[in-house]
């Protein structure tokens, strides 16, 4: 011990709970209450990310772990020009390339803002489309560039926007490997002397256009800026490339094919700038032509892949363990039922009234994150109805009575018993809402589901007395999506017909907001503006088709989450005093069921080692 202190400078520290920092890396402590000598050590480790929104192979990629862009490729039989960019969650949509193509380069080190994308081919296969179109990405719009001197497909790419590499990949006429390098400075690419070890398609790069890294089937070639030299060789080849990502002295390698096989398991391995040792961790998903991005060999992506695939994986390098973001089941409501509504949290739920099928219900639940207890009732059957606040501050709003027809009535949940509260202006159905049960904001809704002419933009505030009118909606709509506060709103998606676009409310007005990448009626969720949670839902016109399609919204942009485990649509939800990364949805059709599916945010937790003396 005197030993360890003269090395790092601390004493082995007695501490009754573990240190929840990470600067408990690489420190050893005695842990008073389990009576054990602890540390925290490194793990790797593959997690999952969000799906992208269109699956693809072949497709470009560059940026950061917590900020990346995917871009081109292909989903067969399309040849794709959009591109999707990643928020360290999810994916949300991107600019539209110029030219469609698949096998393309791309500036690996380039920010998610500042990409490049090179060459590819325009048609499969590929020989009659090789193309050498170049184009740059600002964050919104992609604008094609002076070209490549020789257009190939498969070709490699390192590098920025205004310092980029392009090595190897396979021209036409006549189709064949090429061992060339061009460089770029931000306006024109140069052919330069630089040679690959060997001539080759399909290969990809990471590092800066004077510390590079380009891959081979058995390991990978290393640039200076002037030459290419071999660098060490893959434990396990793979001549369909994985995942690459990282700086010349530290990069990974996750994945890969050989034959048109994908590696299983999805072997990774890890580069120090002189030899490659095998991981253990390995990619829960075997495939290859995956894009991979990354600027460090302790943090990247990869994403897309063959066989044809959405998915996407986070590797990490840490002292921290990361869990996914994911859906679970949770307990079983009493009384299972869809048009239902509510309010509260993950851990302290409600839900109330809803529709039996055939009937009305006023049956009223609460929810300790595992357990529902039926309690007092609504004053009524009620369906259609919106629902606001927490779990023992709780209100129904508007929504149609057993009788029929649209009410004006509200009701207040103290916790215990339901009692009358303030009269709408507008009796109305299926309407979003926000807010406290003091501080609530409704909007849109309907009178009538079937007739356009019956479907409402009006907004309505509720202090804990009286509603008042806000202000409208840009457009009618009804059975949207709401969340967050009487002063930071958010009404999404609903119909018919059903749009993208969704709004955002101050408290006086309503303004454009992010498009929805999925749109869709009676979906659930919660959250706040700037971090929102929308789940299942189903699409109109025709039979209802029922979505387990999940997306978040960060108050500017909505990107995939992790898809319900169970589609479904109009039960009830955790909105007020619920998050984003922990919410829940209960019962609700089709089939009205007795099924609660909570949602956890992804989480990191320190990496716990116990020391023994074996």
């Amino acid at each position: 011990m005197t030993t360890y202190k003269e090395i790092f400078g601390k004493p082995v520290k007695t501490l009754a709970t573990d240190p929840d920092n990470a600067e408990a890396e690489g420190q050893i402590w005695y842990n008073s209450t389990s009576g054990t000598f602890k540390s925290v050590t490194q793990v790797e480790a593959w997690s999952s990310g969000g799906n992208l929104i269109t699956a693809r192979q072949f497709s470009g990629g560059s940026g950061l772990q917590t900020a990346a862009l995917g871009f081109g490729g292909r989903n067969p039989p399309t040849i794709l020009t959009s591109s999707e960019e990643y928020n360290g969650s999810g994916w949300a949509s991107g600019g539209t390339m110029n030219t469609a193509r698949w096998g393309l380069g791309s500036a690996s080190a380039a920010p998610q803002t500042a990409a490049l994308g090179f060459g590819g081919a325009t048609v499969v296969p590929s020989a009659p489309g090789v193309t050498n179109a170049s184009e740059s990405y600002d964050g919104s719009t992609w604008t094609s560039g002076n070209p490549l001197n020789t257009g190939r497909i498969g070709v490699g790419g390192l590098g920025i926007q205004t310092a980029a590499v392009a090595f190897g990949g396979a021209s036409s006429p006549p189709f064949a490997n090429r061992d060339i390098t061009e460089e770029y400075d931000g306006t024109s690419w140069a052919a330069v002397p630089a040679t690959l070890t060997s001539a080759r398609r399909y290969l990809v790069g990471c590092g800066t256009q004077t510390a590079g890294l380009g891959t081979s089937s058995t390991g990978v070639d290393e640039y200076d800026g002037t030459s290419w030299t071999a660098g060490g060789a893959f434990n396990t080849g793979r001549p369909n490339y994985g995942a690459f990502f990282g700086i010349q002295t530290s990069a990974v390698v996750g994945g890969g094919g050989s034959g048109g096989t994908p590696l299983s398991p999805a072997v990774t391995e890890t580069y120090d700038g002189t030899s490659w040792t095998t991981s253990p961790a390995t990619l829960a998903t075997s495939r290859y032509a995956i894009s991979g991005v990354g600027t460090s060999g302790s943090a990247g992506l990869g994403f897309g892949g063959t066989p044809t695939s959405a998915s996407t994986e986070e590797y990490n390098k840490s002292a921290s363990v990361i869990t996914a973001a994911a859906w679970a089941s949770g307990g079983n409501v009493n009384t299972s039922r869809g048009q239902s509504t509510g309010a509260g949290s993950q851990t302290a739920g409600l839900m109330f009234g809803g529709d039996v099928n055939p009937g009305v219900v006023a049956a009223t639940e609460e929810y300790n994150g595992s357990t529902w207890t039926t309690v007092t009732g609504l004053p009524g059957g009620f369906i259609d109805h919106q629902g606001t606040g927490t779990q023992t501050a709780g209100l129904s709003s508007g929504g149609t009575p057993a009788p029929g027809g649209y009410s004006t009535s509200s009701f207040e949940y103290d916790g215990s018993i339901w009692t009358s509260g303030g009269s709408l202006s507008l009796g109305r159905g299926n309407m979003g809402g926000a807010g406290t049960q003091t501080a609530t904001a409704i909007f849109g809704g309907s009178r009538s589901a079937l007739t356009p002419g019956d479907h409402k933009v009006e907004t309505e505030e509720y202090d804990g007395t009286s509603w008042t009118s806000g202000g409208n909606l840009p457009a009618a709509q009804f059975n949207q999506f709401g969340t967050g506060t009487q002063t930071a709103a958010l009404s999404a998606s609903g119909g018919p017909p059903m749009p993208s676009a969704s709004a955002e409310y101050d408290g006086t007005s309503w303004a454009a907001g992010g498009n929805v990448i999925t749109p869709r009626i009676d979906s659930r969720g919660g959250g706040t503006l700037a971090s929102a949670l929308m789940a299942g839902g189903y699409v109109i016109p025709g039979s209802p088709t029922y979505r387990n399609e999940t997306e978040g919204y960060d108050g500017t942009a909505f990107f995939t989450q992790p898809s319900l485990s169970t589609a479904a649509a109009g039960g009830g939800s955790g909105q007020g005093a619920s998050t984003s990364s922990a919410n829940w949805v209960a019962s609700g059709a089709p089939n009205p069921n007795t099924a609660t599916q909570e949602f956890t945010g992804e989480t990191s937790a320190l990496n716990f080692k116990t020391l023994t003396t074996s």
